[in-house]
């Protein structure tokens, strides 16, 4: 009787029909105060102005990029509920080769509130918390260290 897993034994074969090969990720978050959120992930956290949407006259959204991340904030129409909870049960996870610590600092002397202090993990990164002014979470994390080759 075997005990390995049919995955474990081939792994490296294609499933058929093909799986799904992505090579990006972005998010589209609707936000109460529009120009509230522009100017949090903009300004505070540092991602650059990608695109500006309007409508009528009316700024309806805005497309932000940090290096490969896109995330797009989209103001809330308001048709299912101003008072609705946004951001539960989503967390962002953004990894940079930046140092997070400068970064976490940055955020704070500009005016933003850490959910927790830049902290290393077992698995080799460091990681730091926070949460955009409609509660959807982020966290910022360096990219994974080898421990063997860390002077």
């Amino acid at each position: 009787m075997s005990t390995s897993s049919p995955i474990a034994a081939d792994s490296t074969k294609r499933h058929e029909p093909e799986s799904l090969r992505a090579h990006s990720l972005s998010a589209s978050l609707t936000v109460k105060d529009l120009q509230k959120s522009l100017t949090w992930y903009h300004e505070v956290v540092g991602f650059t102005i990608d695109q500006r949407y309007e409508r009528e006259g009316t700024l309806r959204a805005v497309a932000l990029k940090a290096g490969d991340v896109r995330i797009l904030i989209g103001q809330d129409d308001g048709a299912k509920g101003w008072d609705r909870v946004k951001g539960q049960g989503l967390s962002l996870q953004i990894t940079t080769v930046q140092n997070v610590d400068e970064i976490a600092a940055r955020i704070k002397e500009l005016g933003g509130t850490l959910d927790s202090e830049p902290t290393d993990m077992p698995w080799g990164a460091r990681v730091f918390r926070l949460q955009d002014p409609d509660g959807f979470k982020l966290t910022i994390s360096s990219e994974r260290r080898d421990p063997a080759k860390t002077p």
